[in-house]
């Protein structure tokens, strides 16, 4: 068992008839009823919603301005300077604005800082370096909301500034810029605030040509691979740019796209949003990390089929190098950690650490620990410092509760990066343990089970297919874990060199074929014959041309029975599936009697603690079936109130005609049918 808490539906999944009478299969109707849209018509926007839902840019503050300086920088052919960051959405929106300005005959300079050298955003000497060049405007992506001094500093030199950016702004005020066009502004109005910094740049393309539609039909691989890397909400405007998105990326007309899937190993497959999440984006990634996101941007912008090729084998090696760095920071932070586990946020200091590769050594620690986690590379008297958030605990607040022991931060509640002197951080490990007293992250992250499936006839291949309407899965469209109680888990096989597992399940007639990634039978800690619970997510697996279904397992645990023992207890009949594994013994009754008499006869306590009461090898479940049948016969006395149970055993003349029970002739006949 993967999960130590399970959060599953009570009820079994509910069709909606509006959704099946319109033509949707009941698993998707179930789905989409489970995600608030049960009529026809909320399930059609949401699935198939097309340009309508793209917001109008002139919503956003000072998006006006923006596109007026731009527009007026066009028409009098001026150098524009395209100042980004490092990470894929900073990369995707540098390459979109540049790509359009350039196209528009502009001479664009895009500006990536260098990771090491300069950090995040913008900075002075890149302002002087890029006016140097005879830049006027610089127009930032992905950056800038907070860059006060440095927006002072280019007006100084004469060079205009319009920032896009869609981080968050904090209390500090705004740059003074031709116009700052940020979805979180406290005083935009602009409703969806879930784009990324390439989604901004594409509005405020978008007001610039006066048309969103055409741009999108440009630039929309682009700005998808950057939603996505982004983490962003997958949902509204969001869900139709990055579905436009992937369609052009399974075809894409650029070169260093192609050459991409190419050298990871994924070109000709189906691009999802995992492909773009798990595959791409961390070779892009993978450049900023190491300083040479120039590499990245020349990918994305050449039209030469060769270049292309030879930038996508850098890309790649790259990620090799920085998968060796991460897993030797994570390594020494560990060791750091292994005498003295940590009750508090995470802050370790290294002066050997990797900057660009230190973040992703966070998440994990974040992971393990289940704590937030902080790491600072230190430099001299400086460190730069990359967070990682645990169970909802926002970063962005904590640090700005704990901004007097910074120099700079920024970021988003679940990941951050912050700017520290030497001797300033004893103190923040004190502001930030205090912060996150008085505000903790969620206990241990349970697993999150969607909808509840009781009848296995719901899993038809058709009916799964059906399921990919559901793409894009990510963040606020997460993909579904399905949660399916009391199945026979009847063979379980290793496969990949045993760090995988093939496993059968069977519930009433079905049989259900699985597979299990990362774990061993071990690890579960179930075995063959073993009544389990599955959490999974059904897929279509083809082979030689024929289609059947699969689960892919998310966990597995011993059978939950308690939820069954409730409704039992409730006097609630169970349904036939259930029914079929719970017909007793005659021997089971004798356990059960002799259980009481020796028990002086009387047991009871809690239904949270009836599976250490049960007689030794008996299902609580069982256990309750069988003191309903004995209670109907006179045998016991059985008492609930909701929490706690009594069964107490009655002194009976003759014998009882446990036969003639109606409950166990009806258990009887489930278990001829299923079993």
């Amino acid at each position: 068992m993967r999960y130590s808490k399970w959060r599953v539906p009570r009820q079994a999944a509910e069709v909606s008839p509006r959704l099946t009478e319109a033509g949707y299969p009941p698993l998707l109707a179930a789905l989409l009823k489970r995600r608030g849209m049960e009529t026809p018509e909320a399930a059609e926007r949401f699935l198939y919603g097309g340009e309508t839902l793209l917001g109008d840019p002139m919503l956003m503050a000072d998006m006006g301005k923006a596109a007026e300086r731009v527009r007026a920088a066009i028409h009098h052919k001026e150098t524009i300077a395209v100042f980004g960051d490092y990470d894929v959405d900073g990369i995707t929106a540098s390459c979109v604005v540049a790509g359009y300005l350039r196209a528009k005959g502009i001479r664009c300079l895009p500006y990536i800082p260098d990771r090491i050298e300069e950090g995040y955003g913008l900075n002075t000497a890149a302002i002087d370096s890029i006016a140097a060049r005879g830049a006027t405007l610089i127009i930032t992506v992905d950056c800038g909301i907070t860059a006060v001094q440095e927006a002072a500093h280019a007006k100084k030199l004469g060079v205009d500034m319009v920032i896009t950016d869609h981080h968050e702004c904090g209390a500090a005020a705004l740059p003074e810029a031709c116009a700052v066009v940020d979805p979180k502004r406290h005083d935009c109005p602009y409703p969806y605030k879930e784009l990324a910094g390439v989604g901004v740049a594409f509005k405020l393309l978008g007001t610039v040509d006066g048309d969103q539609n055409r741009i999108l039909s440009e630039y929309a691989d682009l700005v998808a691979a950057g939603t996505v890397a982004d983490v962003m909400s997958l949902t509204g405007e969001n869900r139709y740019i990055v579905k436009r998105g992937l369609e052009m990326l399974s075809s894409s007309s650029r070169p260093g796209i192609r050459a991409l899937l190419a050298e990871a190993g994924v070109q000709g497959r189906p691009i999802t949003a995992a492909t773009v999440g798990f595959t791409l984006a961390p070779r892009i990634n993978a450049a900023g990390r190491l300083g040479k996101a120039d590499i990245a941007v020349r990918l994305l912008m050449t039209e030469d089929e060769a270049e292309a090729a030879l930038l996508a084998e850098e890309l790649c090696r790259l990620n090799r190098v920085r998968q060796e760095l991460e897993h030797r920071i994570w390594e020494e932070a560990h060791e750091m950690l292994r005498q003295s586990p940590p009750s508090a946020p995470i802050i370790l200091v290294s002066e050997s650490w990797h900057q660009g590769v230190a973040g992703i050594a966070a998440s994990k620690l974040a992971d393990e620990f289940m704590l937030p986690a902080v790491m600072i590379c230190m430099d001299g008297e400086t460190g730069k410092g990359s967070c990682r958030s645990f169970g909802g605990f926002n970063l962005f607040d904590a640090l700005s509760a704990c901004s007097d022991c910074l120099v700079s931060y920024g970021g988003h509640a679940l990941a951050a990066g912050l700017t520290i002197r030497r001797d300033r951080v004893a103190d923040f490990r004190a502001a930030l343990r205090a912060y996150y007293d008085r505000n903790p992250s969620a206990a241990v992250p349970a697993l999150e089970c969607d909808m509840r499936i009781d009848d296995p006839s719901l899993l038809t291949v058709e009916g799964v297919a059906a399921l990919e309407q559901m793409e894009p899965y990510g963040n606020g469209n997460p993909r579904p874990v399905f949660y399916m109680p009391e199945l026979v888990m009847e063979r379980a096989t290793a496969i990949g060199g045993g760090k995988h597992l093939r496993i059968n399940l069977k519930k009433e007639q079905a049989g259900l074929g699985c597979v299990l990634f990362s774990s061993t039978m071990q690890e579960l800690g179930v075995s063959e014959g073993d009544r389990v619970d599955a959490a999974f997510y059904p897929r279509i697996n083809e082979f030689r041309g024929r289609r059947s279904l699969q689960l892919q397992l998310t966990d597995l645990r011993p059978a939950d029975s308690l939820e069954l023992c409730r409704k039992l207890l409730d006097g609630e009949s169970p349904e036939p599936w259930e029914a079929a594994g719970l017909c007793p013994s005659r021997r089971d009754f004798v356990s059960v009697w002799r259980w009481l008499e020796k028990s002086g006869g009387s047991v009871g306590g809690r239904l949270a603690g009836i599976e250490a009461l049960a007689p030794s090898g008996m299902r609580a479940a069982t256990l309750v079936v069988c003191l309903r049948i004995m209670e109907a016969e006179g045998l016991t006395i059985l008492s609930w109130d909701g929490e706690r149970f009594r069964a107490e055993a009655l002194k009976r003349e003759g014998k009882a005609n446990l036969d003639g029970s109606p409950l166990w002739k009806a258990l009887k006949g489930c278990r001829n049918r299923y079993l």
